[in-house]
């Protein structure tokens, strides 16, 4: 009679154990799935979202083609798209990476508006422009919206929310600059005229960052794709960074201007053409600009 109830028990064990096992594994299953759908929609969001900046260049290039009266706004205009192209071709392909390059892409957006309002003319004879523009920000817009579900069906919020707390930068500029002796600066586009690279920018207020001493990484890249400065390296885990010179600096929580300088290294002279200046946060680029020395 012992033996038949305690028989009876184990298999009651191995139903309920086997119902457990065959539950973790659909769930498993189920999870992965997800997981790799997650991915393969971000990975073509961000072609969508390079798509349409390769097609705002093409219809600044017509834009500038066709109008002398703003052609140096509208130039430099499609140098800052540019620059936003380049880095999204090496940024990674995460939903917090690409909620900053879109980010990035509405206060270009939001700039052009401004230019296309300031000059009437252009807008006229350009209008198709305006209207392309306009529905790329809709566009934009409900693209956005499809990365907030994103955020909530794999819990990235609560990534973002952690990342918050990191220094980011603004007004990123690069430039050459003439160094007298008497120590003064003078800034100048001529490559050979120029002794170093002036990188300046702003570090933003967050008060999510703990005060006290910080460090962000530039990168100046030379119209032959060479990294300037130091060209040192930094390991990220998987990741090799490799920098023209560190930042340190004291943050209190409040917006900081900072200015650094990058020599040509082994050259005297600079070479002529697009420099390339990105600011990382370790691995994570946070700004990123150009300039071109003629």
């Amino acid at each position: 009679m012992e033996n038949s109830k305690s028989n009876m028990g184990l298999k009651v064990g191995l139903g309920i154990a086997l119902v457990l096992f065959l539950g973790t594994g659909f769930y498993t299953m189920n999870l992965y799935k997800s997981s790799s759908q997650i991915q393969k929609d971000l990975t073509e969001e961000k072609q969508l979202v390079m798509n349409d900046l390769n097609a705002m260049a093409k219809q600044y290039d017509v834009a500038i083609s066709e109008n002398d009266v703003a052609n140096k706004n509208l130039t430099d205009a499609r140098a800052r798209i540019q620059g936003l192209i380049d880095s999204l071709k090496i940024s990674e392909t995460n939903v917090r990476s690409l909620w900053r390059y879109k980010k990035k892409y509405q206060s270009l957006q939001k700039e052009m508006d401004v230019l296309l309002a300031q000059n009437d003319s252009l807008r006229v004879e350009n209008s198709y422009l305006a209207t392309s523009l306009d529905s790329t920000r809709v566009r934009l817009e409900e693209r956005t919206m499809f990365t907030d579900s994103l955020l909530v069906q794999n819990n990235a919020l609560a990534e973002v929310v952690e990342n918050a707390a990191v220094l980011s930068t603004v007004g990123l500029k690069g430039f050459g600059v003439i160094e007298r002796t008497s120590g003064k600066l003078i800034p100048t586009e001529r490559a050979s005229r120029t002794d170093k690279i002036r990188v300046c920018f702003t570090v933003a207020k967050n008060g999510l960052v703990q005060a006290g001493d910080q460090e962000l990484y530039v990168q100046v890249i030379d119209p032959k794709n060479n990294t300037l400065g130091l060209n040192e390296q930094v390991q990220f885990n998987e990741k090799t960074l490799s920098y023209s010179i560190i930042s340190k600096f004291n943050y209190e929580n409040a917006s900081l201007n900072i200015c650094e300088f990058v020599a040509s290294k082994g050259k005297k002279n600079f070479e002529k053409g697009r420099y390339i200046v990105n600011v990382f946060n370790e691995k994570d680029l946070v700004s990123s600009s150009e300039f071109t020395l003629k």
